[in-house]
């Protein structure tokens, strides 16, 4: 037996046993059903004189004076609360939407009669957290104090089952790129439907990178066999020189030969041009998104939607009597944040310093292994132990980094809501960034640079070396790190996003199905029917209340983690995609998974999300502009620093057989790989020093090693050739990017952001609206002259 308890003014105490249908007065009749706007929970406290007691009841009356409706029902020790705003707020906030400078162009709601349900449910939860009692704490001081458990809008279950149908399920991924993206605005809100339809023209746009990838991979395995530079990496018999301290012999350079004939499949001449073909990518994919955005909003009519004014307004609606929050800058603030930010970044080098050390100390215990393989391989395993643990502190982070941005968003006392989310997501993407990226750019263009050469090794804290490049190539380093992170990040980060809320639901809802039974069926004719006008009964509002209660909690800045997981895949797909062709289509793979994936846990695993109304991705158009920016110099840096594309273009027109004319019979990359090799002989005290008793090969001790380098055989100076190489590869930076980024101007001022439809629908709307407006001013006036 329950006994539920509705508001003061409708229907008093009344007892529902195990299905019996309560006696209900019969004017009920005549109700319209009644939305409940939000659901307030909290648990139960006998103590009348407890703080969270009277906190509670403090919260419901003040409510309660603003004219809000609430309804409490009890279950199992917790209290749940529907709550219903009057009429009154939406008509105050229709009208102050119409004559607002920001939104009276683009509202819906101004021209309709009523305020549509997501448009409730934002005003209401603006109301709710804009309460306070008389301590001055609002909600969310409530809900840190444990006065209320949680709050959480309705899903609509017609809605619910239509979204199921057509979008939010593994069916659906059948249709690839099509998404109902209206049916998602009109119960998500604009800022939901927003990230759905920029993630499917993203993946949409992914399908032409993948191809072109595809094509610089096949080019590369094309010439895998007949490369005269895998031959004679493969039929060499240069001694190399050991690539460690202990226990590294000295190796053949024949023994890389599979190594050499990977590295061919992702650095090569096609490389070059996938990597510029990308970097105009991403400013089409920006430029034709802002065309694809705008026919949207303009069809939604939010065109020129002002999010800080319907702040304002909510404000006003709230409370007729609040003063303006003045917009304020404290340069000392402003400082510090600076400061605190910095020193975080610094941090967060530090760790990939930290990695550094952790693959050097891993790969001097591989060498010591007593498994042949694992000394043979120490290096290579080293760097994907490295990535692994990349991975690892990727996920530790990102909580560090969320924490230390919400405080630093609190120390800048931003004046809004909008103003504070767009600090953090700058933050927040400037942190994982520098997380993701730095180890990455560490092996891009520090790895096997400042490591020295024999007999003047560079040594962490003077005993232990620092690592060198893949025998293949820095490159092949890069290539290994890209797709270990990648792959991890998208498989582990999908299972974990959809497992984890389909357990706590199922768990959830096998202790609500035990609570269920005791409670009875409810078999009033009422509460079955559609669209009935009898109010349902307290028992079938606690169920449904109930569904929605098991579900998983959501907040402000859900869909933000689904934006920032997005864009920090478009940088990984851009910045270094001159390492990793395959990685656009590893991105389409996941993303045609991932659009359902977060579909089906949006609508049915998770509660719903207070719908937004917006007219952009806000911020994120700006990180996307960085992005696409560092995805040149980094494109260009990666060509013109880690790859062999320069030294391999200087030995063929400068160094190699066909610039001297009566050699021109042989292939021109004949002999490359002995020109990048250098000699150091045991006769030179230091070089004995630093490898001791290790140059040995077949149980005899050699003379003399190579290592990869341009230096002279005699005294180790770096050669005339090394500085011409060193030229070119900057002058090829400096080329590259300027011919990618005038291309990219072109394409940003050849392509306008706005179709001509969507200007003359406008222009249109406003010209009706001017009419509109002069003829009621023209009726005002002839009413008024007529009265005089």
């Amino acid at each position: 037996m329950m006994y539920f308890k509705d508001d003061e003014e409708g229907v008093p105490l009344q007892e529902v046993d195990n299905g019996n249908e309560p006696l209900l007065p019969t004017q009920h009749n005549t109700y319209v059903p009644r939305l409940y706007d939000y659901v307030l929970v909290a648990n139960k406290v006998e103590d009348m004189e407890d703080q969270l007691f009277k906190k509670q009841d403090a919260f419901i009356l003040e409510l309660k004076r603003k004219n809000i409706r609430v309804t409490r029902v009890e279950n199992d020790g917790k209290l749940f609360f529907g709550v219903r705003a009057p009429e009154e707020i939406f008509t105050k906030y229709k009208y102050l939407l119409k004559v607002s400078d920001g939104c009276n162009w683009s509202a819906e709601e101004s021209r309709e009669s009523s305020v549509s349900f997501c448009t409730r449910i934002r005003i209401v939860h603006f109301v709710l957290n804009n309460t306070f009692i008389g301590s001055g704490e609002g909600l969310q001081d409530l809900l840190r104090q444990g006065a209320f458990e949680t709050m959480f809008c309705l899903h609509e279950k017609k809605e619910q089952k239509k979204l199921k149908k057509k979008w939010a399920s593994w069916y659906s991924v059948l249709r690839l790129f099509q998404q109902p993206v209206t049916d998602v605005k009109d119960y998500f809100g604009e800022k939901v439907a927003l990230y759905y339809l920029w993630l499917g023209w993203y993946t949409r746009m992914l399908v032409p990178a993948a191809v072109i990838g595809i094509v610089v991979f096949l080019y590369g395995l094309a010439f895998f066999n007949t490369s005269p530079l895998i031959h004679e990496v493969c039929d060499s018999d240069i001694i190399m020189c050991p690539r460690c301290d202990i226990k590294c012999k000295a190796w053949n350079l024949s023994d890389t030969c599979i190594y050499a004939k990977v590295s061919q499949l992702f650095d090569n001449e096609g490389t070059v041009a996938f990597a510029m073909f990308m970097a105009i990518w991403a400013t089409l994919f920006f430029e034709v998104w802002k065309r694809h955005r705008s026919l949207y909003v303009s069809k939604w009519n939010v065109f020129d939607w002002c999010d800080d004014e319907e702040e304002l307004i909510l404000e006003i609606v709230n409370d007729p009597q609040c003063k303006p929050k003045e917009y304020r800058h404290s340069y000392l603030r402003s400082t510090l944040v600076l400061l605190l930010v910095t020193l975080v970044l610094v941090v967060i080098i530090g760790l990939t310093q930290a990695l550094v050390i952790f693959r050097v100390l891993t790969s001097i215990l591989l060498s010591k292994s007593q498994w042949h393989l694992l000394r043979e391989h120490a290096t290579t395993i080293a760097m994907l132990f490295g990535a692994v643990l990349h991975y690892i502190t990727i996920q530790v982070m990102t909580r560090v980094n969320k924490f230390v941005a919400l405080k630093l968003c609190e120390i800048e006392e931003t004046r809004s809501f909008a103003a504070t989310e767009r600090s953090f997501t700058v933050k927040m993407f400037s942190f994982q960034f520098f997380t993701l990226f730095s180890s990455l750019f560490y092996v891009a263009f520090f790895l096997g640079r400042i490591n020295g050469y024999p007999g003047n090794y560079v040594r962490i804290a003077g005993e232990w070396r620092l690592e060198e490049c893949h025998p293949s190539g820095c490159l092949t380093d890069l290539f290994i790190q890209m797709a270990v992170i990648l792959v991890l990040k998208q498989t582990i980060n999908n299972i974990f996003e959809f497992t984890v809320p389909w357990l706590k639901m199922l768990f959830k809802r096998s202790k609500t199905k035990k609570k269920s039974r005791k409670c009875g069926n409810c078999y009033r004719k009422a509460c079955r029917e559609k669209d009935g006008n009898i109010e349902q009964c307290d028992l079938c509002k606690l169920r449904d209340w109930m569904t929605n209660y098991d579900l998983s909690d959501v907040n402000a800045f859900s869909l933000f983690n689904e934006f920032l997981e997005m864009v920090l895949q478009f940088s990984f797909t851009t910045i270094f995609v001159a390492a990793f062709p395959l990685a656009p289509l590893l991105a389409l793979i996941n993303n045609i998974f991932e659009i359902r994936l977060d579909a089906i846990k949006m609508v049915s695993l998770e509660r719903r999300l207070v719908p937004k109304k917006t007219n952009d991705i806000g911020v994120w158009n700006k990180i996307l502009e960085v992005v696409g920016v560092m995805a040149v110099i980094a494109n260009g840096l990666v060509i013109g620093i880690s790859s062999d594309f320069i030294p391999r273009l200087a030995y063929r027109y400068r160094y190699g057989p066909c610039a001297v004319n009566n050699n021109s019979g042989l292939d021109c990359m004949t002999g490359y790989i002995n020109n990048t090799l250098a000699t150091a002989f045991m006769s030179n005290m230091n070089v004995k020093k630093d490898f001791q008793e290790l140059i040995t090969e077949g149980g005899h001790n050699v003379t003399q090693c190579s290592y990869k380098d341009y230096r002279s055989n005699e005294d180790q100076s770096l050669t005339s050739q090394f500085w011409f190489i060193l030229a070119l590869r900057f002058a090829f930076v400096i080329l590259f990017e300027h011919v990618v980024v005038i291309c990219k101007f072109i394409a940003a001022w050849f392509i306008p952001d706005n179709p001509n439809r969507v200007k003359n629908h406008r222009l249109d709307d406003k010209l009706r609206r001017l009419k509109k407006e002069l003829m009621e001013a023209s009726t005002l006036y002839d009413t008024t002259s007529t009265v005089v």
